[in-house]
């Protein structure tokens, strides 16, 4: 499996990823792809930013061992995420996810696992800063932790 991982500050091109993805696929039949965006605050205060940090090394280390995993679960022939750090706003690209597989089944089913493990495994700190200067940093959301837990065999 080719398994390419960044995190970086910039922002991606999804195309530019997609036609790279699909030069290492090999005879995939199937690309699924996630690509998140910041979402504004469910709360009054509308969200300014969200501000996330990382460890660089371990971070790309881990994303690349649940890739490896999914690879282990499904016959995927290549993996891409690109996960953003730094200060991002609402509407702002976050995650990219691309899977490719020989067959739709495998590889949506490998992008719903690493997303649901990018979310509650990945070495990620995770800041909200709020429009009237408040800031609180984002503890783990239960049903992020109930549906990596539905992988478990």
């Amino acid at each position: 499996m080719h398994c390419h991982i960044t995190v970086q500050q910039q922002c991606f091109d999804l195309a530019a990823e997609e036609a790279a993805l699909r030069a290492v696929a090999g005879d995939a039949g199937a690309l699924v792809a996630f690509q998140g965006m910041v979402r504004g605050h469910d709360a009054a205060t509308p969200l300014a930013a969200l501000f996330l940090e990382h460890y660089p090394g371990v971070t790309e280390a881990e994303i690349e061992r649940i890739a490896e995993d999914a690879a282990g679960r499904w016959p995927i022939s290549a993996v891409r995420v690109v996960h953003r750090v730094g200060s991002l706003t609402p509407g702002e690209q976050i995650v990219l996810v691309l899977v490719a597989s020989a067959h739709r089944k495998a590889a949506f089913a490998a992008a719903e696992y690493l997303m649901d493990y990018l979310k509650t495994e990945a070495p990620f700190w995770k800041r909200e800063d709020f429009a009237d200067g408040n800031s609180r940093w984002v503890d783990a959301k239960a049903s992020d932790s109930d549906a990596a837990a539905g992988w478990v065999r």
